[in-house]
């Protein structure tokens, strides 16, 4: 099958062997696989993968156990848990020790035209949802956590600091809890696909300090977290959505001082994110800038820098 490698390079490869389902798996043809920022980060030397990139999917089963999946789009959960350690007994296999992400840690991902995934992974896709709005329901998942883990009041001064993919889709997501909110970014054409969702500022003509109840950073790098200590209240939250190659060298010292809660945020609902696709309370439009081959690899992930990770580009 074609896919796109990496081992300390991304290549193209036309002939790479398709993946053998095993018990309990499927087998899934994927439609579309789109650029993530922590593909890029991947491609930086993060995690220290070896294999297939991409772990955000739309594609369709073309072998299970079950029959009544074959021929079904699906997107999946990209953690697949041990399913024997304790955490993954307590159901927390997103956190199991051992457990293998897809495209980022042990699995071939979905930069490819064929990948395998649990069934249990698996969710199903409205009819009225489309596959390029399908595309973006892990992100929009991993948004969503949010709201999971932070109890967000509609009193609460909100801002999410970054203007990229995941940011427009929190602002989307935060949107609906009546907070309010504010976004923060270099991108002014990327803010104004916002403004009817917050109040969007360029971070460069702001100077906020200790004003936020909630910040959420979003900016994939480590300026971010810097800058999320300063305009953060005291006593308030920072959530913290980027995962990024380098280090982060920081004075935790106004975190303690200021009584900062500081929260870890990842993947979320599968099930949730279709719903809001399904219902039309979040939208796609305007977050994809073009639509590749496996073959236009090194254009699309060009595109995709130049455009700051706004728009997402699918293989």
């Amino acid at each position: 099958m074609k896919c796109l490698y990496f081992d300390d390079i991304l290549t193209f490869i036309e002939d790479y062997p398709q993946p053998k389902r095993d018990k309990g798996e499927v087998l899934i043809k994927i439609h579309y696989g789109a650029i993530c920022n922590t593909d890029k980060e991947i491609i930086k030397g993060y995690k220290g993968f070896q294999g297939i990139l991409g772990h955000e999917f739309v594609g369709v089963v073309e072998e299970a156990d079950d029959p009544t999946y074959i021929g079904k789009r699906v997107v999946g959960e990209i953690n697949l848990g041990c399913g024997e350690c304790e955490r993954c007994r307590q159901g927390y296999s997103n956190h199991c020790k051992n457990r293998r992400v897809l495209g980022i840690t042990n699995k071939d991902g979905a930069f490819a035209q064929y990948i395998t995934l649990p069934l249990a992974n698996l969710h199903l896709i409205p009819d009225d949802v489309a596959d390029l709005e399908a595309v973006f329901a892990e992100p929009l998942a991993a948004a969503l956590e949010i709201t999971n883990q932070c109890h967000i009041k509609p009193t609460h001064k909100v801002v999410i600091v970054g203007n990229g993919k995941l940011g427009q889709l929190i602002g989307q997501v935060l949107s609906l809890t009546g907070c309010d909110l504010t976004i923060l970014g270099r991108n002014e054409k990327s803010l104004l696909l916002l403004t009817n969702k917050a109040r969007v500022q360029l971070i460069s003509q702001v100077d906020y300090e200790s004003y936020f109840d909630v910040v959420v950073e979003a900016t994939g790098n480590q300026a971010g977290l810097s800058y999320a200590q300063k305009i953060v209240k005291p006593m308030g939250k920072v959530v913290l959505k980027s995962t990024y190659h380098d280090q982060a060298l920081l004075n935790p010292t106004l975190w303690v001082v200021n009584e900062i809660t500081l929260v870890g945020s990842r993947c979320g609902p599968m099930e949730a994110a279709l719903r809001l696709l399904e219902k039309k309370l979040v939208s796609m439009e305007g977050l994809i800038g073009g639509v590749y081959t496996l073959e236009e690899y090194q254009t699309a992930f060009a595109d995709q820098n130049s455009l700051k990770s706004v728009f997402k580009i699918v293989e």
